[in-house]
């Protein structure tokens, strides 16, 4: 997948950055302004490409007081932090959490560093009071934050610091409050695609896709009424990841004819999750792509 997806504009600038250029990058970053979905989805495309790179060191020693560059530069490092690992990466970790509070001093109203910090508390330091704290924090910003949601949960999942039921228990109640429309409702679908993917881990010979979740599954439905028919005619940043999951559901459920708008709003950005987690992604997303529009018979 094309990092930047359709954002043109942010594939511009990644070409530039590839040079070690950032002047294009603070334009486009001021331009974002406070879309925080756009400018959040922004920073972690730029982010990714930063960790083997250097222009995002470079631009916050030339601007050391601009939020955009600090902000880039906290997620570059807690990318770091998390390939360094919980025990190496502590330092990393220390710095980019640093670096995020630096920002917020100069912006304090961005929601960016503070979902980096809920995505280093995840992966460094699970400490609940320091976690709702940043979590009132973006509630006070930016209530339905599709990327603190996500990060949020993710923290929940049993691998990271939940109890067995406690993501998805969380995912439930912030689908069924959340304002319709929003792409908060594919939450529940986020943790079913992720209690798969765990028990397959766990015991690959006795659970596979012959016993999968997704069948009678009811948070489909409820992604569906809650946000795809309702959904804003402008896309969010991450609408592909979103749609992706509901594609798969809508498949895996033997539901291919309801699959194919779906499908046809992604185009030609699939995700390699949740698809990855039920065998080769390409292949089966080319395969219930096909089926979405030719149903195979039972």
């Amino acid at each position: 997948m094309r990092p930047a997806r359709d954002d043109d504009a942010l594939g511009r600038v990644l070409e530039d950055a590839s040079m070690g250029l950032w002047e294009g990058l603070r334009d486009l970053l001021v331009t974002t302004g406070a879309d925080w979905d756009r400018r959040i989805f922004r920073l972690q495309v730029l982010a990714e490409a930063g960790v083997r790179l250097r222009f995002a060191d470079t631009w916050a020693k030339a601007e050391p007081r601009s939020p955009h560059a600090l902000t880039l530069l906290a997620n570059v490092q807690a990318i770091r932090a998390m390939i360094a690992g919980r025990d190496s990466g502590w330092s990393l970790m220390e710095e980019a959490w640093t670096t995020c509070r630096a920002a917020l001093d100069v912006w304090p109203q961005d929601v960016a560093p503070l979902v980096v910090m809920l995505a280093l508390l995840r992966t460094h330091t699970p400490d609940q009071a320091t976690l709702r704290q940043v979590w009132a924090e973006i509630k006070q910003r930016d209530p339905w934050n599709r990327e603190a949601h996500h990060e949020a949960v993710t923290y929940l999942f049993q691998r990271y610091h939940g109890q067995a039921g406690e993501a998805m228990w969380w995912a439930e109640e912030q689908a069924s409050v959340a304002p319709q429309g929003l792409p908060i409702a594919v939450l529940p679908l986020v943790v079913v695609a992720e209690t798969h993917r765990s028990r397959q881990e766990k015991d690959q010979m006795a659970y596979g896709l012959s016993i999968h979740p997704w069948i009678e599954c009811p948070q489909v439905d409820q992604a569906l009424e809650r946000w795809w028919w309702y959904r804003a005619p402008r896309p969010h940043a991450c609408f592909a990841d979103d749609a992706n999951y509901l594609a798969h559901a809508l498949s895996f459920a033997n539901r291919h004819s309801e699959a194919a708008d779906v499908f046809d709003a992604i185009g030609p950005y699939a995700t390699s999750v949740p698809w990855s987690y039920c065998g080769q992604a390409e292949d089966l997303f080319m395969r219930h792509r096909a089926w979405a529009y030719n149903p195979p018979r039972r």
